[in-house]
């Protein structure tokens, strides 16, 4: 087959840019932005089972962990798992809960994204959040696996920030 000089230069600047989309897409997926699907129903009503979500790889290692992000870290049990919650105390806050009402730094907090019927009535005494680390917690409280269970989360372990729903369409958005 004898190709011209004009369709080599074709066949060449499609295969530069097959290459290069490849390249930028492996650097995204694996340095910046990930895709993930939520296993299990504890980050409910805000994300399902099987929902498909972004998350965030670089932000953390940029700025800080702050209350009420959305996180994905490596489970602490079992480090080969990776889990999704919302922070809820930071390094150095005092947090306890009374019968699902948590107090948070003497006060109780605030928490307008949950609905009653995913309450419980759980207590924990007071503690102290260590440095570098963060208390996590599910939305679906009455059958998340948290850091009621488990304690804080180490801030090494935490390595994505949850933004953007992608599937299913109809609950596609920005993660809150």
């Amino acid at each position: 087959m004898n190709l011209s000089a004009e369709s080599k230069r074709v066949l060449r600047t499609w295969t530069r840019d097959l290459v290069l989309s490849l390249v930028i897409s492996f650097v995204v997926i694996t340095c910046l932005y990930q895709p993930v699907k939520v296993e299990g129903t504890s980050m409910m009503p805000w994300l399902a089972d099987k929902d498909r979500l972004f998350i965030n790889k670089i932000a953390y290692h940029v700025g800080d962990i702050h209350r009420d992000d959305v996180v994905v870290f490596h489970y602490p049990g079992d480090p080969s798992k990776s889990y999704i919650k919302r922070v809820i105390a930071e390094p150095g806050d005092t947090i306890s809960i009374d019968h699902g009402t948590i107090y948070l730094n003497g006060h109780r907090l605030k928490e307008d994204y949950l609905p009653r019927q995913f309450r419980d009535s759980r207590s924990m005494d007071e503690i102290k959040i260590p440095p570098d680390e963060f208390f996590v917690m599910g939305d679906h409280r009455s059958i998340s696996s948290d850091s009621r269970d488990f304690g804080p989360v180490p801030r090494h372990d935490i390595y994505g920030k949850a933004i953007y729903v992608y599937w299913p369409f109809q609950d596609a958005g920005w993660i809150r």
